[in-house]
């Protein structure tokens, strides 16, 4: 999963509005409160209103904000606006992958790393995130980190001097 500064910028913006429900806010002001270049965030707006997560008022008393409230609005549902699919492994999305010989087993663990990927963003709403955030590891079980590269190659040297 990959989050560009288009996606990174929409979320805050639809947290902001979050905060704001149900009233309006100016994108002038949501560009400022999280330091969004303005003109950048206009663009996004508008993917947002494609997807049916803002609406829009025009004039002096203007300005935008949610479509439902922040408990029915996922990280999910912002991601796909902005990003299209939510994993790409090389451009395309997860499920697109397919892999000859060695490699066969790989398209089953991007699909695995998509649909984890998919439950938390799924799961986690913009009310969540304004209140007091995911369960402990939002929800997935834990898994021991990778070791580093450094500390791999040091255990090798001593496994094998």
């Amino acid at each position: 999963m990959y989050v560009s500064a288009r996606t990174d910028y929409a979320m805050r913006a639809m947290l902001v509005l979050a905060s704001w429900h149900p009233e309006l806010a100016k994108s002038a002001v949501l560009a400022a409160s999280q330091d969004i270049p303005h003109p950048f965030l206009r663009d996004i707006l508008l993917d947002l209103r494609r997807a049916d997560l803002v609406d829009s008022l025009r004039g002096a008393d203007g300005g935008y904000r949610l479509t439902r409230s922040p408990e029915e609005i996922t990280v999910g549902d912002v991601l796909r606006a902005t990003a299209g699919a939510i994993t790409t492994v090389r451009g395309l999305p997860a499920a697109a992958t397919s892999y000859r010989g060695v490699a066969g087993g790989l398209s089953e663990v991007w699909r695995s790393v998509h649909q984890a990927v998919e439950e938390i963003v799924d799961r986690a709403s913009l009310a969540d995130l304004l209140g007091s955030g995911l369960p402990p590891n939002g929800g997935v079980s834990q898994v021991s980190p990778a070791p580093s590269h450094r500390a791999y190659a040091r255990r090798r040297r001593m496994e094998n001097p």
